[in-house]
């Protein structure tokens, strides 16, 4: 295989396996934009092989970055876990390789095999790009960079493993589950419709890259029909194949989204098998490409439930939506907002549409809302062992959303909602067993690193971290045609309600956390990137007008 570089896009020749643009605009506002399309005329495999390469080879830098800031230091003092979890790793790799040649006939299998062969592009592409011998990578050190999602809940359950725990809950299971906010926000004329999420996680994960997929599959090996998610844009990381946020806008029409419900129930992690599951990472970017509807979506994602990265997924169908128009009354499909749950050993799901045209909103904000699922994930003794942060009607995110979303007109308001933080003056902020008394955890987007490191908290998630909202994505049913979303990355700021930007030269904790190729100071405005290869790449900034 021959790969050539232009800084014209123009340039590329027509005869192609795959091509690729891509730019980084981080240090400008806070993203950097890969762009890859395959042609179907070559064989699927190579498709895989060839996107994954090009975008190993054109993101090298901040691939490498990416490691050192989130992976490179991962095993420190904690070899034997992590040798414990790549004997988990070696295992399940042999046993989905296997079953994946095995079956290419079958349309689940088949796409399983197209990520791993372009996860194994992407190693080739950096190894290739790579001159310097100490940042070399491995496809193994790819790949956990790929199931970072999963990687917590695994290695969890490797330490209770070797542990013998006898405790039924984790001790802080705090720690693990506030991370992201989803809204969908169907306005009340059915004028338009809005999936959002807002993605919490740690600060030297702000590498980010907006990412377009144009991968030209067919169904299985032997079938002629193309993949009916062959097309999605999606916020992302360096070096993945996959969101990880996770947000995704489809050529299906689907939009599916998620936030972290977690598993604070040790007998469940003993659930978590190398043999016969399938990592969640995988599983959802299969369904993104097989499913053509939220059920199906739903269906392909339940398969060989690993039980790691335990997620509320929220599935919006937009072509179960039709807009109102000036004469035309809009119209809403069932099947318009499917909800699958996960935990190990079990997965619950419904169609959700009926309450989402009833009420206008459904509210995601990493607590399950199936009570089955609730309940056998530990929420009843985290309420009775921390109180009402951790119920489902009771959490403070669920009463500011509640109370935010029926101020929600337009795209600029929508946007608002979701990077809403105002701690210091929101009664739903107040926390009474705090020192001082309320959390800049207690926001839709939230700003653990606002909480003074002297004060006191009754419990991890509210206290002094490097952690909070790091974006947030909004599409709708006019942007959604053309793969287009509102994106800002950054944590959230303002200045007038005493909440500044983030610094890293200001933040107590920064000389401990490795941000490498990082802005110092993140204030970026909000942009629509435009896709389809419209001559450079190019980004408008969107005014919220």
């Amino acid at each position: 295989m021959v790969m050539r570089q232009t800084n014209n896009v123009a340039n590329i020749p027509d005869v192609h396996v795959a091509k690729a643009s891509y730019k980084d605009e981080i240090f400008k506002n806070g993203w950097a934009y890969l762009e890859v399309s395959t042609q179907a005329k070559f064989a699927n495999s190579q498709q895989a092989h060839a996107a994954g390469y090009l975008e190993g080879y054109l993101s090298r830098d901040l691939i490498w970055m990416h490691w050192c800031n989130l992976l490179q230091g991962y095993c420190a003092g904690k070899e034997d876990v992590c040798q414990m979890v790549d004997d988990f790793v070696d295992a399940n790799e042999d046993y989905v390789i296997t079953e994946a040649v095995r079956h290419q006939h079958e349309p689940f299998w088949y796409q399983i095999l197209l990520l791993y062969y372009q996860l194994e592009g992407l190693a080739w592409g950096y190894r290739n790009a790579t001159t310097d011998p100490d940042k070399l990578l491995t496809f193994r050190d790819i790949f956990w960079m790929n199931m970072m999602g999963d990687l917590d809940e695994l290695a969890f359950s490797m330490i209770l493993r070797s542990n013998h725990s006898k405790r039924d809950l984790d001790p802080d299971p705090t720690a693990r589950l506030d991370r992201c906010t989803g809204l969908v926000k169907l306005l009340p004329d059915l004028s338009n419709l809005y999936t959002s999420q807002t993605s919490w996680n740690s600060y030297n994960s702000m590498l980010r890259i907006q990412k377009m997929y144009v991968l030209n599959y067919r169904v299985s090996r032997y079938s002629r029909e193309r993949i009916p998610g062959y097309k999605m844009s999606f916020s992302s990381y360096p070096g993945l194949a996959s969101s990880l946020d996770d947000f995704y806008i489809i050529s299906s029409g689907l939009v599916p989204a998620e936030t972290t419900i977690g598993n604070s129930r040790r007998a469940l992690f003993d659930l978590i098998k190398p043999v016969g599951k399938i990592l969640e990472f995988v599983r959802a970017m299969v369904a993104n490409r097989l499913a053509r509807d939220g059920r199906e979506w739903v269906t392909i994602f339940r398969q060989r439930n690993s039980g790691t990265y335990n997620n509320q997924w929220y599935i919006v169908d937009y072509n179960k939506f039709k807009p109102s128009d000036t004469g035309c009354p809009g119209r809403v499909s069932p099947g318009l907002l499917w909800v699958v749950e996960q935990l190990p050993g079990t997965t619950e799901a419904a169609d959700l549409t009926a309450t989402l045209v009833n009420t206008s909103y459904f509210l995601s904000y990493n607590m399950a809302h199936f009570r089955r699922i609730f309940e056998l994930g530990g929420g009843l003794e985290r309420i009775k062992m921390y109180g009402d942060w951790f119920g489902q009607e009771t959490h403070p995110r669920a009463r500011m959303l509640k109370r935010l979303q029926a101020g929600i007109h337009n795209l600029r308001d929508m946007f608002h909602v979701m990077r809403y933080n105002d701690y210091k003056h929101d009664p739903l902020a107040r926390c009474p067993q705090c020192k001082p008394p309320y959390s800049a955890c207690n926001a839709v987007a939230a700003r653990n690193d606002l909480n003074p490191a002297n004060g006191t908290y009754p419990f991890q998630a509210l206290g002094h971290r490097c952690h909070g909202a790091i974006d947030t994505k909004v599409t709708s049913a006019f942007l959604r045609p053309w793969y287009e979303f509102l994106a800002v990355s950054s944590p959230p700021h303002n200045e007038t309600r005493g909440v500044p930007p983030f610094k890293w030269s200001e933040f107590d904790l920064g000389k401990n956390v490795s941000h490498i190729g990082h802005p110092d100071k993140w204030v970026f405005p909000p942009v629509i990137h435009r896709w389809e290869w419209r001559g450079a790449l190019r980004t408008r900034l969107h005014r919220l007008e």
